[in-house]
């Protein structure tokens, strides 16, 4: 295993929790996977906008507010539904406990003092909740679509506390013009060179805001990527509120125009394994290399060139889940995906999930890894330099 320089007290979770996950790559065994029931399609409003692609702006402007399931092709949907229903059953047949989140009305009006909008969906846990360790951290969430989506993970949620599982709710954010840039122009090419240069956000800094699904774990060391939907005083708010229990948040920068969620660009498969989207090079790779870590470019996706991605890129087939350190759940399809795990010794097993693709997720994304056996440990040997802090 690598060694570590930090000298952080040890954290002592609580044995007795129910909730009990370090990083990607311990043994699963319990997971929640998110539900496609009364998903909704997005309004379109400045930052649903400054993460869709260019090319679906016009899907969103005529759908919003409405079913996905009435907005797209019906057998499509179909096909999504049954590539969730065996996703579960993948999951369960490999010995994994499965939950599931509470349906709600998305096409409901949400209303605060700052917004009106509507829902969106309860399809994808990783985006609201981060779990360190025995604790759940509930995610600010950047959309104002996802405002109330926490309240479809609040059974859960509570059931976990009841058992014994820590539980906190980050300061949810007004939403207002002081942290969305309502004129944010994706589009305009100024903004995306900009972007490219980690210079300018549709999100701005008045207050904390972020996804938990631009988190990555290992052990006493997250990284997060700064995106249109997580921003510094967001990242600070997640490093403070970890740093007692000896875990620290390093900020990744990678080369992306529309960033939002990092597992589709930067994921990490076992001890000393990352992959990185060869489209967005991670700029730190030289230090990561440095601190005992080997980074391997991931294949061309093999996705359809006419296969409808709505929400979400074709990079969505890097979006894996692991099972235990040796394997990993992928993309029926992207044989060369598969091949390269194969050949860094781990057992891909291809499962279909093309379809759920379509409305913004890939495995990771359409779950959350309640309970993995394992414990709090280092592996980054950072003896020979950290992450700069001026990335902070």
């Amino acid at each position: 295993m690598l060694s570590s320089t930090t000298n952080a007290p040890a954290y002592i979770a609580n044995p007795e929790s129910p909730v009990c996950s370090w990083n990607e790559w311990d043994p699963l065994e319990e997971m929640i996977v998110g539900i496609p029931d009364e998903a909704t399609v997005p309004c379109l409003s400045a930052e649903v906008k400054a993460c869709v692609n260019p090319h679906q702006v016009q899907f969103f402007e005529e759908n919003g507010g409405k079913l996905w399931a009435d907005s797209i092709p019906r057998e499509h949907w179909r096909k999504l539904e049954e590539n969730v229903k065996n996703l579960v059953s993948v999951l369960e047949a490999e010995g994994v406990k499965v939950e599931r989140p509470t349906a709600m009305n998305f096409r409901k009006e949400i209303v605060t003092p700052a917004f009106k909008t509507t829902g969106f969906y309860a399809a994808m846990p990783r985006d609201i909740l981060l779990i360190v360790g025995d604790e759940i951290i509930e995610a600010t969430m950047t959309w104002k679509s996802r405002f109330f989506e926490y309240v479809c993970y609040r059974p859960l949620i509570n059931k976990y506390w009841r058992a014994g599982a820590k539980w906190t709710t980050a300061p949810k954010p007004i939403c207002g013009p002081d942290l969305i840039d309502e004129n944010y122009d994706s589009g305009d090419e100024n903004h995306r060179q900009l972007l490219m240069n980690n210079a300018q956000y549709v999100t701005m800094e008045s207050e904390p805001c972020f996804d938990a699904a631009d988190f990555i774990r290992a052990g006493k060391d997250l990284f997060v990527q700064r995106s249109q939907v997580t921003n510094m005083a967001g990242i600070r708010w997640v490093r403070e509120h970890l740093a007692p229990k000896g875990i620290k948040v390093h900020v990744l920068h990678f080369m992306d125009g529309r960033p939002m969620h990092i597992d589709a660009t930067f994921s990490l498969v076992n001890p000393g394994l990352a992959i990185q989207n060869p489209d967005r090079v991670c700029q730190e790779a030289d230090i990561l290399r440095a601190a005992g870590w080997k980074i391997v470019d991931a294949p061309t996706p093999q996705i359809n060139k006419d296969h409808p991605l709505w929400l979400g890129s074709k990079w969505l087939c890097m979006n894996t889940v692991m099972l235990d350190e040796k394997r990993v759940l992928v993309e029926t399809e992207e044989t060369d995906l598969q091949d390269l795990y194969r050949a860094n010794g781990v057992t891909p097993i291809p499962v279909s999930m093309r379809f759920a693709n379509s409305i913004g997720g890939g495995f990771h994304c359409w779950t959350s890894d309640i309970r993995r056996r394992g414990t709090l440990k280092s592996y980054f040997d950072w003896s020979n330099g950290e992450i700069p802090a001026s990335n902070y």
